[in-house]
């Protein structure tokens, strides 16, 4: 039988947040598809940093016991979501309030890349594509970009590799990685954006000389349905367990 409204729990979506507003603009049209495909479900959007409202804010909104799935808009495991959000869960004592996992790495991820670059113009087999993440410090990030450069081939199926690169942290940058592949002798050399919207590090994405770049994920319906299906994952298991360091700071 249908669920009653007032039983499913709320889907709060954590972005990183951004000082560019069509940044936070991007974020807000990505919830708003979220919410078009989804109707019956009551979404939240919240921000880690550099804009409002702030996650502890919302769960200060959270009304006692009101069941919640926390989904953050982050594209692969990194400290955010293994102490920052755990963190916060946490301090805000909120046992009941879920924790879903990253966005990516998913095959749905590398289905929007691949429309991304069809957008920009690149042909199909043309040339090698580098894979422009925001990039992270922390090993398992950078694992999760090397897996969803493995994806996106495996979705383009052209044979030509998908070189992942970083904007910060360790491993190449995406102009040093389109430049190695330049001297390689590979003239028509793509850069898909792996980011969720506009911003400084999508700038510097664009800043390379690669004969196309893509637009950032965006509002991609791919995208938002991905978001729905890790709220659904996350409401049919038991709660995210926290980190040891999370609750010892709570």
């Amino acid at each position: 039988m249908p669920e009653p409204p007032g039983d499913r729990p709320v889907l709060v979506a954590v972005a990183h947040g951004s000082r560019h507003p069509a940044g936070v603009a991007a974020t807000r049209a990505l919830l708003a598809r979220v919410r078009a495909q989804r109707p019956e479900l009551d979404v939240r959007c919240c921000f880690l940093d550099l804009a409002a409202p702030s996650l502890p804010e919302v769960l200060e909104g959270l009304s006692d016991g009101e069941p919640a799935v926390l989904v953050p808009l982050l594209l692969g495991t990194g400290y955010h979501l293994r102490a920052d959000i755990p963190g916060a869960l946490a301090a805000a004592r909120l046992p009941h309030v879920r924790l879903a996992p990253a966005l990516g790495p998913d095959r749905l991820l590398a289905a929007v890349l691949a429309d991304r670059l069809t957008e920009s113009g690149r042909p199909a087999g043309a040339g090698p594509v580098v894979l422009a993440a925001a990039g992270s410090s922390d090993p398992a990030a950078a694992a999760d970009t090397r897996r969803t450069a493995r994806l996106l081939a495996d979705r383009l199926a052209d044979g030509r590799p998908v070189v992942p690169a970083q904007l910060a942290g360790a491993g190449p940058t995406p102009a040093e990685a389109v430049y190695a592949l330049h001297a390689a002798g590979h003239r028509r050399v793509a850069v898909a954006t792996y980011l969720l919207g506009p911003g400084f590090f999508a700038d510097r994405a664009a800043g390379t000389s690669a004969l196309w770049t893509t637009a950032p994920l965006g509002t991609h319906d791919a995208l938002a349905r991905l978001v729905g299906e890790r709220y659904d994952h996350a409401r049919r298991r038991t709660a995210h367990p926290l980190p040891e360091r999370a609750v010892a700071r709570a």
